[in-house]
């Protein structure tokens, strides 16, 4: 019942606009009585201008206005002011919202928020559009197909990214401060394959997150088993990549924490509401088996990416590399409306185990590692005592080892990345010191 006596002001407002000085009469009454009950008067006066304004509008404005769109822009106004990530669903946008959440959408494939009245990329999703592209995170969207962007909302910019497969998009991008330069896009229906995993080397195994969904969970378990088989026996070390994982579904973020887990806290959120606070801990199983861990994010790592990243922290189950995080803290409900509409509202905020917020600060690494381009010197190699004529053999039997260069094998994704080769070899350092 609580939640409907909520919704009264709209009622009221409703009975102001439409209704009759009766109906006036008798919400002012219902106001008196709530006020007698000890709740919180009704807004009468601004409810009254709400109504001046509209009756304004639909008298004097240059063209016809009906209450509809009228009434559905005041939701929309109301919530675009509340927070980036509160908004009001239309059919459409809450029809793709399930989809983005089960994996398939129709796109360009980035994740954006808004700043400062911009719209700001917070993260490309691996294999779509806009990551083969090359945008990154922190770009700013300034023009959509020649439109500036300044002033819309987040939704009405979603709405003119997204479209037909197929279709060409062009966007105008500022980089950290710089020129604006243009990008074309060709749309694309988005298969989002939430985890990926393979052997970097031997003993050692990469799982790539790029978005929470529903499923990620049970699929980063069958990952591990994968590379333990694929590695033949217990692993030397896992990097578990979050970078440019702009979050998605909590649960799952609960669920991937746990594999890593064997007991304690992994989060809790707080809010005003009985149903938003909420505490998940880990189960005794470690599908992990303990392999030593490194975890990459970046600027790019948002929501439910940090979660994972700031219970592993917390628990010092992992090394945390790369550069800070992009400071998510909120969690949003989707409180569906009549007419398959919908409310995305902000409810809680969550915590790690320790207690940190993690809002606008974001995760800080425990070794930052920037965003570098590796470059091979190839300046030929030294002779070595096994080139020179009548060396001396091995006292022990060992083969001569000769310069020369060696055979090049097939590409590694941390020949290309600098911060995965740097996690890969602290996972080495660390497996020495360990002694295995």
């Amino acid at each position: 019942m609580q939640q409907f006596r909520r919704l009264t002001p709209l009622a009221l407002a409703l009975g102001l606009l439409l209704g009759s000085p009766a109906a006036l009469a008798a919400e002012v009454a219902e106001a008196s009585a709530a006020a007698t009950e000890g709740k919180a008067p009704l807004p009468l006066d601004e409810l009254r201008t709400f109504a001046e304004v509209m009756d304004r509008i639909k008298a004097a404005y240059v063209e016809p206005v009906d209450d509809k769109t009228l009434l559905e822009n005041a939701i929309k106004g109301m919530l675009s002011n509340l927070d980036p990530h509160s908004a009001y669903l239309e059919p459409e946008a809450f029809a793709e919202l399930q989809e983005s959440t089960s994996g398939e959408f129709g796109g360009l494939g980035i994740e954006v928020g808004t700043e400062d009245g911009f719209i700001k990329v917070v993260s490309p999703i691996d294999d779509t559009p806009a990551s083969k592209a090359g945008i990154q995170p922190g770009d700013l969207i300034v023009k959509i197909d020649g439109q500036p962007t300044k002033g819309l909302s987040l939704m009405e910019a979603v709405d003119k990214m997204r479209g037909k497969a197929g279709s060409k998009i062009n966007l105008t991008l500022v980089r950290e401060g710089g020129k604006p330069f243009d990008v074309e896009l060709t749309r694309a229906v988005i298969k989002v394959r939430s985890v990926k995993s393979q052997m970097l080397e031997d003993g050692y195994g990469l799982i790539r997150i790029s978005q929470f969904q529903v499923n990620t969970g049970e699929e980063v378990g069958k990952a591990l088993g994968k590379l333990r088989k694929d590695n033949g026996k217990k692993l030397r070390g896992l990097v578990l990549d979050l970078r440019n994982n702009p979050g998605g579904v909590l649960q799952a973020a609960v669920e991937v924490s746990d594999h890593f887990l064997k007991k304690g806290l992994i989060v809790y959120t707080e809010g005003r509401i009985a149903n938003s606070e909420l505490r998940f801990n880990a189960d005794p199983a470690d599908a992990s088996e303990g392999v030593p861990l490194v975890v990459l994010i970046n600027g790019g790592s948002a929501s439910a990416s940090e979660i994972v990243a700031g219970a592993l922290q917390d628990h010092k189950r992992g090394v945390l590399m790369g550069t800070d995080s992009f400071g998510k803290g909120s969690v949003q409900t989707v409180l569906p409306l009549n007419n398959d509409r919908a409310l995305k509202l902000t409810t809680a905020l969550y915590f790690t185990p320790n207690g940190r917020s993690i809002q606008a600060q974001g995760i800080v690494p425990d070794i930052e590692v920037a965003r570098a381009k590796l470059t091979r010197e190839d300046g030929g190699e030294l002779i070595k005592e096994a080139d020179l004529a009548g060396h001396l053999g091995n006292g022990n039997g060992g083969a001569d080892k000769p310069s020369g260069k060696k055979a090049k094998g097939d590409p590694r994704p941390q020949d290309d990345d600098y911060q995965l080769s740097q996690a890969l070899n602290l996972l080495k350092g660390l497996s020495v010191t360990r002694g295995d």
